[in-house]
């Protein structure tokens, strides 16, 4: 059995042509765990666009990348999955945007604040829930986190739960590029735009969780899907 060095629950597309196009986008088929061919757009480095976010996958976070705890394995987490799965419903949101953060680019949910709410919940019990399976962060880890400035909330929820951007934090997203700085991003946005929005799913709904491993060549993986089913 392949060994991972990480693990990480995300959204993901099923298969069809939105997880295609962002595979290809992306350089990477996580379902497949394979390089793909990058679209070609006259002018645009794509590769080096999406290089930071590629090894991840196209996804959406919901319990971020995590060493397992000393005592934990795989099939542990295999295990707990389904049952959280059960008792849990997908979760509808009325569709995706292309949308700048910051100096880089990811789809954002649309959605009713109500919708939003059930987003994060899932997102915050995931992260709760499996928090058992979570090896505390490494020093040299929680100095790079650190790097970045947080607010002191965000600095007491990277001490707990090993990372700053999870529970009332949470933003869910999709990301497309690394930072590219707001003009660069725009000029991106407008060229991509025309090609993925005809294909944003309307509405947007979570129906499963991916477990997601990090293999030894620093790529992530799904390695299985499990259905919302509550």
């Amino acid at each position: 059995m392949e060994e991972f060095e990480r693990y990480a629950l995300y959204y993901a597309p099923e298969p069809g042509m939105f997880a295609d196009f962002c595979a290809d986008w992306l350089g990477w088929d996580a379902a497949n765990g394979t390089a793909r061919a990058h679209p070609s757009l006259a002018g645009l480095d794509i590769a080096h666009l999406t290089q930071t976010p590629r090894k991840y996958g196209f996804h959406g976070t919901l319990k971020p990348p995590f060493r397992l705890a000393p005592g934990t394995k795989r099939a542990d987490l295999h295990a707990a999955l389904p049952d959280f799965a059960a008792r849990h419903a997908p979760v509808t949101l009325d569709g995706l945007a292309l949308q700048q953060l910051g100096g880089f680019l990811a789809l954002t949910p649309i959605g009713t604040p109500a919708q939003q709410g059930l987003l994060a919940d899932l997102a915050a019990d995931l992260v709760r829930d499996f928090d058992v399976f979570r090896a505390p962060p490494s020093p040299q880890e929680l100095e790079r986190r650190k790097a970045a400035p947080l607010t002191p909330r965000q600095n007491a929820l990277l001490a707990q739960w090993g990372y700053p951007y999870v529970l009332e934090q949470f933003r869910f997203h999709l990301t497309l590029t690394g930072n590219l700085g707001a003009e660069q991003a725009q000029s991106v946005a407008d060229r991509l735009a025309p090609l993925i929005e005809p294909l944003l799913p309307k509405p947007f709904v979570i129906r499963t969780i991916c477990l997601f491993g990090q293999g030894q060549d620093g790529m992530f993986r799904i390695l299985h899907r499990y259905a919302l089913s509550g």
